[in-house]
């Protein structure tokens, strides 16, 4: 049983519309507090989206998604698992990224990550918009690469964006394997679909080992074949998590700012990640919810539900 001070207040003490809202209800540990260090995996916010290239507004996520997670409770109805009890959880705060520089903000976000490993805690991240994995994985992957396991619809390998512009949500994997963050043969990268530019992404990605799984794939082999590839692709060795909330259908997850028709339905969305289980998970990310897109609000639960199984898988391999 973990420490009962990192345990989340439940909806039978305060009620859920009550109270400062905080990650799934557990208690604000940020970096100098003095139990800082003694938290397993920590859940993080980046409220940071200028790396957005269309439609605005995953720097709110973190606020709607925190709102969102009062609604998580203790245990996980289809798995059993008690995350809360099993290790201890926190809220670490936001990160705090200055919305005038690119390169200033990941270097803060580096930071701030690097605060979180060197203290032996696991980050579970709410963006921001999908640049934000890059400088987080600046600090994971500091002593060697990791493999990755990554939903999304697009693969987020373009080399540049409007004439060279290299720090887009649209780069953050190729600058990744190009810093030998990741290891490019222990990636994997489920739900691609859409219209495209052209294949530049995907030829660099497959040329280096990139496993692409495609939309059409997805949806012929099933869930469970398709995640025990997964994990396979990811070996035994640590990995990262990257969840683009945009790998969802746009019927069930319109919240996001590059939404795309065609993608798995919100049971499905959950059902991808309780089968990370087994996987050595270092860290993992949900991000581009986009509030000003999420009128009922709808995609930020499907999200915060989301990281609920991602944190379950997490604690299952502790």
């Amino acid at each position: 049983m973990s420490d009962p001070f990192f345990h989340p207040v439940s909806g039978f003490d305060l009620p859920r519309f009550a109270g400062v809202p905080s990650f799934m209800r557990l208690p604000v540990v940020p970096p100098g507090h003095d139990r800082f260090g003694e938290v397993d995996i920590g859940v993080i916010g980046v409220p940071w989206d200028s790396g957005t290239t269309n439609r605005p507004g995953p720097r709110h996520g973190p606020r709607q998604l925190r709102d969102a997670s009062t609604m998580i409770r203790a245990e996980n109805g289809a798995t059993s698992v008690r995350p809360f009890e099993a290790v201890n959880c926190a809220d670490l705060g936001d990160v705090g990224p200055n919305p005038a520089d690119i390169q200033d903000s990941m270097t803060r976000i580096t930071a701030f990550y690097d605060q979180v490993t060197d203290a032996g805690i696991r980050p579970l991240t709410a963006g921001g918009d999908h640049l934000s994995s890059l400088p987080i994985l600046r600090a994971l992957a500091k002593d060697a690469p990791l493999g990755m396991i990554h939903f999304d619809s697009h693969t987020d390998f373009f080399h540049s964006y409007f004439g060279g512009q290299m720090y887009t949500h649209g780069t953050p994997f190729r600058r990744a394997v190009e810093e030998g963050l990741l290891d490019p043969k222990r990636v994997i990268q489920i739900g691609i679909r859409g219209s495209a530019y052209d294949t530049e992404d995907k030829d660099f990605a497959r040329a280096n080992g990139v496993r692409i799984v495609e939309i059409e794939e997805f949806f012929a082999r099933g869930i469970p074949d398709v995640m025990a590839e997964a994990r396979d692709v990811a070996g035994d060795k640590p990995t990262y998590v990257s969840y683009d909330i945009d790998f969802v259908d746009p019927a069930f997850a319109p919240g996001t700012g590059t939404p795309e028709v065609g993608g798995p339905n919100s049971f499905q969305a959950l059902c991808v990640a309780r089968e990370l289980a087994g996987v050595d998970i270092a860290g993992a990310d949900l991000v581009e919810v986009s509030p000003p897109f999420d009128a009922s609000g709808g995609t930020a639960f499907l999200g915060v539900s989301i990281m609920f199984e991602m944190l379950c898988a997490m604690v299952g391999r502790d």
